[in-house]
């Protein structure tokens, strides 16, 4: 088993720091970057094994919604130097810095996708930031069509990093777009991808996307949830249908259909990875 952390944008939207879209979490590396580094802390103190980046929005493209693309490559090595500092501070050396890749458009948009050849484009010009930068892994994730999903993918593999491909699904265990996981999983493994996982999908949701994925390939699988919904403004809804207990509940079928990586997506915070390390004892 591996525990990924949690959320970055929601937990920093807890602690009092503006994540209105269209940037989201990247506003906290201008306005508040030590609080990033500390709740990197907070994850690798709750046991997380794997931390992400906060490059959820750090492309030239999302910061240029906000006429800040110019800052794009200096924000993405501000925040994996982050990610290294609370590595340091933990003195966890174990612990791996995961560099996210989100989709160029709005996750929950799909339809918004740029064609392929400038997705690859642009795709490759910031994961060879994050490696620049000095990630351990490249996390491709939110991904909500296959089309992306390989663009990304091409882009990540002349690395040699490990690659992990995260999608983001619907109720019937599709992608997002309607599109058959089955065949995500089929389309991307020709670029060499470490591990399959869904993430920013409701909890119940989870299973039937793994158990799809775990019938077409050998690769290791798993899961980060959602808890709560997107908002349009602010760009979460805080629910509580899921404390940390219930949520390793709802993990524990995620393992009975072969997760072997699990954390916790959007709503989720550090307490969620505390209980998920003593439920599984990782």
């Amino acid at each position: 088993m591996l525990l990924l952390d949690g959320a970055m944008g929601t937990e920093l939207f807890r602690r009092g720091v503006s994540t209105r879209l269209p940037i989201w979490s990247a506003q906290a590396l201008i306005e508040s970057p030590q609080l990033v580094r500390d709740i990197h802390v907070d994850y690798i103190r709750s046991g997380a094994e794997i931390i992400t980046t906060n490059t959820f929005r750090t492309t030239s493209r999302a910061l240029g919604k906000k006429g800040l693309s110019e800052r794009a490559k200096e924000l993405t090595f501000l925040a994996v130097r982050l990610a290294k500092q609370a590595r340091n501070e933990s003195a966890d050396k174990s612990v791996w810095i995961a560099g996210s890749v989100a989709p160029l458009e709005d996750c929950y948009e799909p339809h918004l996708i740029p064609d392929s050849e400038t997705a690859y484009v642009e795709h490759s010009e910031f994961i060879a930031w994050l490696v620049q930068a000095g990630v351990d892994l490249i996390l491709i994730e939110t991904m909500n069509t296959i089309q992306e999903a390989i663009a990304a993918a091409r882009a990540a593999e002349m690395h040699r990093l490990p690659i992990f491909i995260s999608w983001t699904c619907a109720a019937d265990g599709r992608i997002l777009n309607g599109e058959s996981i089955d065949q995500g999983v089929l389309s991307v493994e020709p670029y060499n991808p470490a591990a399959f996982l869904v993430n920013c999908t409701p909890s119940k949701d989870v299973p039937s996307a793994l158990r799809r994925m775990h019938n077409v390939s050998r690769l290791p699988i798993g899961a980060y949830a959602n808890v709560g919904k997107a908002e349009p403004i602010f760009g979460w809804e805080f629910t509580h249908e899921l404390d940390p207990s219930a949520y390793v509940r709802e993990a524990e079928s995620w393992i009975h259909e072969g997760a072997k990586i699990v954390g916790g997506c959007c709503g989720t915070t550090p307490e969620h990875i505390v209980e998920l390390k003593r439920r599984f004892t990782m």
